[in-house]
């Protein structure tokens, strides 16, 4: 037997997506999950921690492509291609951010000072939809229980509050 034949028997590639079986799913899964772990591992780490928008866009988009992959919904290996195409894509644009902050800058977006000198910058907190209350309790998280104890406080790309005490 070929090496597609075998392809096709062990993972129903010829199938509609109804038409595979609990043996089918199994080794797409499988073969989906090694293939994950080898692409995965191969871009930069920060894009597992969702870092910015920007990974957490990435994040989404393999999970669906590779799960279309995994239940028929989308060929296999095209599928399987589209995913190592978003991680290359992914990783051509981190490394541009990198020599450029105007890029990075526009696909990571800039952190926003929300604290200055223990007052709280109103418009900052206007612009990020942030209230008080969620303020205040990014600050208790911290262990600040006063706002007049704080350096500066920036609500950063990740979406993270990150505080400076004084």
């Amino acid at each position: 037997m070929a090496m597609l034949e075998i392809a096709d028997s062990v993972l129903g590639l010829s199938l509609k997506s109804e038409q595979l079986g609990y043996g089918h799913m199994a080794a797409r899964a499988l073969l989906m999950y090694l293939l994950l772990v080898v692409i995965v591992r191969s871009a930069k780490k920060r894009f597992l921690s969702n870092a910015t928008a920007f990974d957490f866009i990435l994040t989404v988009m393999i999970g669906a492509v590779a799960a279309r992959a995994m239940t028929g919904g989308a060929p296999f290996f095209p599928a399987t291609l589209a995913v190592v195409v978003m991680v290359l894509i992914h990783w051509v644009f981190s490394w541009a951010g990198q020599q450029s902050p105007a890029f990075s800058g526009i696909i990571k977006g800039h952190s926003t000072l929300m604290i200055k000198g223990g007052k709280i910058q109103s418009e900052a907190m206007k612009r990020a939809h942030m209230s008080r209350d969620d303020l205040e309790e990014d600050l208790r998280e911290k262990g600040v229980n006063d706002q007049s104890k704080v350096e500066e406080a920036r609500l950063e790309r990740s979406g993270k509050l990150s505080v400076i005490k004084k």
